[in-house]
């Protein structure tokens, strides 16, 4: 871990993050790519110093109430959280100043923080996210070694739809030759009707890989899953946007059980749910998009 200051922390989307790099070790991480300027170990996590600082007067100034997002690039429920509590002072800042959050993990350690989420959704609105990828509980301990298993994850969904708090599920990524089944895509919507969420985002079947987060991916294929690398090379190359071969059927059964379900999965549509403030006091909707 090492301290930074720096000079805002809120994007002009109103997102943000209060660390820098994960100690999670998902093997698919995106966050690794080179792209991203992260000039440290990935593992040593970056923490803002002054993030909560800045929040507060950023919220301070704004003329209008709107979504405040959170999680996209590290979550804000890594380990060194349960010391440092910037998450914690940060949806208290959110609270205190009535705007709303969606806020993105895979730990149940956002149970803490739930009857912080439960104030915000009273006045206007929480969005948990929360991230699944397999249903298997062995494959999601060599695939994200570092983080609460799925059945956890799935108990945070079912704990947020009984104190009715909105959820949406990160159906991403889906590994080829991994998790790329209808037994795995089938076992996590069932998970997914059971908790009532929302939405699911899935952009596709496959995952992304470019450099950075590539040599690491395939580091951790090497170790986990023995010429499985060799695989990928001679299927894929060095394509940006892989795509499983079951792609397509696997799309139709994930659509289509969520239009069963009445589970919202188009994905321009979460996403203005996710940017949109909600006044419940005063019955009245702001979009990030008119700020």
């Amino acid at each position: 871990m090492h301290e930074v200051k720096v000079k805002g922390i809120l994007s002009s989307k109103n997102g943000m993050n209060l660390y820098r790099g994960c100690s999670h070790g998902c093997i698919y991480c995106d966050s690794r790519s080179k792209c991203y300027q992260m000039h440290h170990d990935f593992e040593d996590i970056e923490v803002k110093i002054n993030a909560v600082e800045l929040l507060e007067d950023a919220l301070k100034r704004k003329r209008k109430k709107c979504m405040i997002g959170t999680g996209a690039m590290t979550d804000p429920y890594i380990p060194i959280e349960i010391q440092l509590q910037h998450t914690r002072s940060s949806l208290e800042l959110i609270d205190k100043y009535g705007f709303g959050v969606a806020i993105q993990t895979k730990s149940n350690r956002i149970l803490r923080d739930l009857g912080i989420l439960k104030s915000i959704n009273e006045k206007a609105k929480s969005v948990v996210q929360i991230t699944l990828t397999t249903f298997d509980e062995k494959l999601c301990s060599l695939i994200e070694p570092n983080v609460s298993t799925t059945k956890e994850r799935v108990e945070v969904l079912n704990i947020m739809r009984d104190n009715n708090i909105p959820t949406i599920v990160w159906l991403c990524p889906i590994l080829p030759f991994i998790n790329d089944t209808e037994e795995n895509i089938n076992g996590i919507l069932d998970y997914c009707e059971e908790a009532k969420v929302k939405g699911i985002i899935c952009f596709s079947m496959g995952l992304t890989l470019r450099e950075g987060n590539r040599e690491y991916f395939y580091n951790a294929l090497d170790k986990k899953f023995p010429g499985l690398k060799q695989q990928y090379i001679k299927s894929f190359g060095n394509v940006y946007d892989i795509k499983s071969k079951n792609n397509d059927k696997l799309m139709d059964l994930f659509q289509e059980r969520c239009k069963r379900s009445g589970i919202i999965y188009n994905i321009n549509e979460i996403f203005t749910y996710l940017y949109t403030f909600e006044n419940k006091d005063k019955s009245k909707q702001i979009s990030l998009f008119d700020l």
